[in-house]
């Protein structure tokens, strides 16, 4: 699998704040992916639409996953789903109440995070919150459906 982890923030990509949200996606998927993945990048960018949607764009043809972190949230920067709505052609709903849900048994705060799942071609985006500890907690979660998701996507079937 090639996964890219793109970390939207304003701060971390000004480098007032350090990506630990992006850093601990990494660690746990090489940990517990570590002979299924053939490339794995992280990159960040700022909380902005056009840059998200820009950067999904971009990187639609090199990699099967792409794993968001940051801009789930309530606030008005927060347009990460807006993005990944607009580029992706399939909603996959399942995934994004399934993660709500389960992160739900640790915080009711996840309840205010606003995930978003899909697909566009062969590629899958999902978007995790930007918590250090939400973003690992949904890595954990996801790891398990990433080879079928990946599988069923290229129409490799079950």
């Amino acid at each position: 699998m090639k996964i890219l982890v793109i970390t939207v923030s304003d701060r971390a990509y000004k480098g007032i704040y350090e990506d630990k949200s992006g850093a601990v996606i990494i660690k746990t998927l090489e940990y517990k992916l570590k002979n299924k993945i053939t490339n794995i990048e992280k990159i960040i960018i700022p909380d902005e639409f056009d840059i998200i949607l820009n950067t999904l764009n971009e990187n639609k043809e090199k990699f099967d996953i792409i794993i968001t972190t940051g801009g789930t949230g309530l606030s008005k920067r927060d347009v990460t789903p807006e993005a990944a709505e607009s580029f992706c052609k399939k909603e996959v709903r399942g995934v994004s109440d399934y993660l709500r849900q389960e992160s739900m048994k640790e915080t009711i705060f996840a309840s205010l995070s606003r995930m978003y799942a899909g697909i566009n071609d062969n590629i899958f985006v999902v978007n995790f919150p930007g918590s250090e500890k939400g973003a690992e907690y949904c890595t954990n979660l996801i790891i398990p459906l990433l080879e079928h998701i990946v599988s069923m996507i290229k129409g490799e079937g079950h």
